[in-house]
């Protein structure tokens, strides 16, 4: 397999080697920005128990809220695919877009103009500084993925398990494994 390079809009799948790292065990990663400064992403996988009301109480909104990353976890961030709506949005690539006027999007939540396939909150980010990134892949920690998907918004908790089951292999047996294996 060709590795492919990180940038804007591709995925990051956790290796199964880094099972004991917590904030990365079992995650897909957005990355939403990769330059030579750093890399910023969104984990996609990891719901939380908050919804948005929970967190924003004057926003009577049920969205789940997702663990972005273990980066500025007091703060919400957002990544949706409704930039007509949303000013101030940008573009991360196919049709997904981080960020903009959080003050629209209030009032689109309030007005019910959004669904839960339009926009996915985060609390957190996941960030590397300059070559930190790059030096994880080379030790194999994360495995680049193109990001096949018509709308990640709409992803689950099952991500992690599908993308390395597309890698095939043995990946397919990790893909299967208890989240625990000393609980097998």
């Amino acid at each position: 397999m060709t590795a492919l390079k990180p940038i804007k809009g591709r995925l990051l799948v956790a290796e199964p080697s880094i099972l004991n790292d917590q904030s990365f065990n079992r995650s897909v990663v957005l990355l939403t920005e990769h330059n030579k400064s750093g890399t910023v992403g969104f984990i996609m996988n990891k719901p939380l128990k908050f919804k948005v009301r929970d967190l924003v109480p004057e926003i009577d909104c049920n969205f789940t809220v997702y663990n972005g990353g273990p980066v500025s976890q007091e703060s919400l961030y957002f990544i949706h695919n409704i930039p007509n709506l949303i000013p101030e949005s940008v573009q991360i690539a196919g049709g997904i877009y981080w960020g903009g006027d959080f003050d629209s999007v209030s009032e689109l939540l309030v007005q019910k103009k959004i669904t839960g396939e339009d926009i996915r909150f985060f609390l957190g980010y996941s960030g590397w500084e300059a070559n930190q990134l790059k030096e994880e892949l080379i030790e194999d920690s994360w495995t680049v993925m193109e990001n096949s998907y018509p709308n990640i918004l709409i992803t689950n908790a099952s991500l992690w398990k599908n993308k390395l089951m597309e890698l095939g292999g043995e990946y397919q047996i990790w893909a299967n494994a208890p989240k625990n294996p000393t609980l097998n």
